[in-house]
Formats: structure tokens, sequence, C-alpha cells
């Protein structure tokens, strides 16, 4: 027994390298990513991913619903639980005259959680916050400069690394507290450069952001049966407007020559200074109903105000407060049945984001739309699954010059629950 916990604790260590490392490989390309510190990933565990990103107001002993810290104290008294995901993303991008398509695959997640003792439970994770990756291309001609080609990109994002715990305070009541360090590089550059090579040099900017940091999160939550096998809940998480280091880095040169024959001729200017970036608070809630342990209902609501999002205590004005809704439901034809087939988990879920861009003078909301299956892992035990989701979304509009991308996201996610703190009895 010893010698096979260890092995799940260095397997665990080992997958959080890996995926730490598959975050820092971003393959998205969405010009939008280039504003505030990237597109939010808004990360949400398997099942609730499954059901339009809910999660404030459940809690289950075999799911890792980091969503929302409190639902923790729900973990099995003598179960070790981990859960790993993976995403397939095919997405389109549209302007009103051209059309461009990507696909990529990366980790999305992985998490564990334990119990510490008869009313503290923790968990542990990686999760990606934001991603950044866009290249776009333009020209110019003029009589005098002749064409100037100009090219802007964008690579990186952040990554959470958070550690929470959950305190049982009451029957049905519980809180809990998610500490979380954020740290990643966002890159962004520009260029210019010039048909005619004779009289001008290319030049280039390079800005640089590394930021790290500690980011908390608290949730509370409240399960209490309004008749026998009918279970309400409510759920409640608020999210700190954090204070984050910041390392600014700016870099401007000169260069001739094209392509891999490029040469710096002069630095023109070089400039770094630490300073802070302030994350806008997040405040949310859910309703959740169960019958039995087959029906599920829930619905959550989220507020976050990017309107006070400061980089070096500047005003990004492209940023809003953005609202997001979203309604999930679970089925469980009959969890007890004999038959394999009664007991796959059936989830659908939608969901609708303001958004909190703001282009050319237009709101850059989002909608989605998802489906997915859970089937129990007989080869470990009944509380093992596989999940397989599937997401339909959309973002943008082609209105006011704009760009609007269409997506399809395939989600798999694997949750193993190991049998823990048992003696064993002789006879």
């Amino acid at each position: 027994m010893w010698l096979n916990k260890h092995k799940v604790y260095i397997a665990c260590i080992l997958l959080s390298l890996v995926f730490v490392s598959g975050f820092a490989q971003n393959e998205i390309s969405n010009p939008y990513s280039k504003y505030g510190i990237g597109l939010l990933t808004n990360i949400s565990p398997g099942p609730m991913d499954a059901m339009g990103k809910v999660g404030y107001a459940m809690q289950d002993p075999y799911q890792i619903n980091f969503k929302n810290p409190a639902s923790y104290v729900a973990f099995d008294s003598l179960s070790f639980i981990a859960d790993v995901a993976f995403g397939i993303y095919s997405s389109t991008l549209k302007t009103s005259e051209l059309s461009q398509k990507y696909t990529f695959g990366r980790p999305e997640y992985i998490t564990i959680g334990l119990p510490v003792t008869k009313h503290w439970r923790t968990s542990a994770g990686v999760l990606p916050f934001s991603n950044l990756g866009y290249s776009i291309a333009d020209s110019y001609t003029s009589s005098q400069l002749g064409t100037v080609n100009y090219a802007y990109e964008g690579k990186g994002g952040l990554i959470q690394l958070y550690w929470g715990n959950a305190f049982k305070i009451w029957k049905g009541l519980s809180i809990g507290l998610n500490a979380s360090y954020l740290f990643g590089k966002l890159a962004n550059s520009r260029s210019a450069e010039f048909s005619t090579t004779e009289n001008y040099f290319h030049s280039m900017i390079n800005s640089n952001t590394d930021v790290d940091g500690i980011y908390l999160s608290a949730g509370l939550q409240y399960f209490t049966n309004i008749r026998n096998n009918h279970t309400l809940g409510i759920g409640l998480v608020y999210e700190n407007s954090a204070y984050i280091w910041a390392r600014q880095s700016d870099l401007v040169y000169n260069y001739s020559g094209l392509g891999a024959n490029k040469t710096l001729n002069d630095t023109v200017k070089y400039m770094s200074n630490r300073t802070n970036m302030q994350l806008p608070q997040t405040i949310g809630g859910g309703l959740s109903y169960q019958y039995k342990k087959q029906w599920w209902f829930t619905a959550d609501v989220t507020w976050q105000n990017w309107t006070k999002y400061r980089l070096d205590g500047n005003k990004d004005n492209s940023l809003q407060d953005a609202i997001s809704t979203s309604f999930g439901v679970q089925v469980i034809p009959n969890i007890d049945a004999s038959s394999y087939l009664k007991k796959i988990r059936i989830r659908a879920g939608v969901r609708y984001s303001t958004g909190y861009l703001v282009v050319n003078d237009k709101t850059i909301d989002s909608y989605g739309v998802s489906f997915g299956l859970d089937f129990p892992l007989k080869l470990f035990n009944s509380n093992s699954t596989l999940g397989v989701m599937a997401e339909y979304g959309q973002m943008g509009t082609i209105k006011n010059e704009l760009l609007k991308e269409n997506y399809f996201r395939f989600s798999f996610h694997f949750t193993l629950q190991e049998r823990w703190y048992q003696r064993a009895k002789l006879e």
C-alpha cells in the first residue's frame, strides 16, 4: 500500500511537469487575445464543463470541483482522487471577406483531492489562466516610402497553480479557500519592413510582461434536504482584486535584410521596470436542485469588473465589466442498476457571456452549447470514470470590421478514485 501511494504521488508530480510544459506551448491564434492578459480560459472541471461550465453550487465525493473550493468537503473520507483533462480545438476565424482555420490539442488541467481530517479536505492542481496568441499582417503604400509591411505577433499566457482547503462548519454548510500562484509571460511584437531597403532600415518593437503573484478565491456552499430525495444547494464565490507583480521590458531596434538574412544594426531603446498588475474581482453565485442521484439541475451567474484592471497604473480602455450566465443538467438513468449503460452519466449545458472586450465600439460577447458523457471504469472501480465532452461556441462578430470565431472543442477527462487510509484486517 505504501509503495502504491508513492507511485501515485510520483505520477502526479510528473504529470504536473508535463502539463506546465504543455500550457507553455500555446497554439491559439485569435487577435482578440492581444488585449488585457489574453483570452481567459475559464477552465472548469470535466463534469461541470459539459454542463455549461457551472459549478458554484455543486459537490460530489468523487469529483474535484475547483470552481468553488468549499465543495472539497464532499471528498470521501477514505479516498484519494486525481483528475486530468486534455482538449482538442478546431476553430474558424472569419471577417466579412476572409476566413482562417486552425486546430490544436493541449492539456487542460491536472488536479488531486484528498481528506485531511474529519472536517477538513484539501486539493491542489495546475490550470491555464489565460492564453495569448495571434499573428496579424498589414501593408501600406505611399509615393515616398513605397510599400511598408506591418506585422503584429503575440504569444504566451498565464498559468495557475492552486492549493485549496475546505472546512465543514455545520451540517450542510462549508467554506473553502483556493490560494493560487499565477505566473507566465505575455510577449507582443510589432515590426515595419520597407520594400525599398536602400534608404531605410526595418524596425521592431518587442514588449514583454513577466507576471507572478498570489491570487485568492473564497467559496461557500450550503445544501439542505427540502423533502425526501430532494436536495437544494446554494454556492457563492469571491475572488479578490489582486495586485500581481509584473516586470515590463521594451526593446526597440533597427535591422536590415529579411527572413533568415536579418542583420541587427542598432538598438534604439531598451527599458525594463518592475511594476504591478491589478486583476479584477469576481463575484459568482449558483443554485442547484438534485433529485435522488438521478437528476441534477444547476445555474450560475458570474460578474467581473474588468474596468478595474491596471498595468503599471494604466487603465485598458478596451476592457469592460462582464456578466456570464450558465445552465446545466446531469442525468444518471439508474446508478444502482446492474446494467452498465444505465450508469453512464449524461450531461448538457448552455452558457452566455456579455464579454469583457470592447473593440471598435462593439462588445465581444460569446456563447457555447455543450454535451458530455461519463463512463464508469470497471477496470479500477465504479467511482473512476472516463469523460468525453463536445462543445460548440461562438465569439465576436463580423460587424464594424471585426472578427468572428466559431469553434468546436472536444475534451477528455480521466478521474481516478483510489481507496486509501484503510488498514488490512487479519482473520
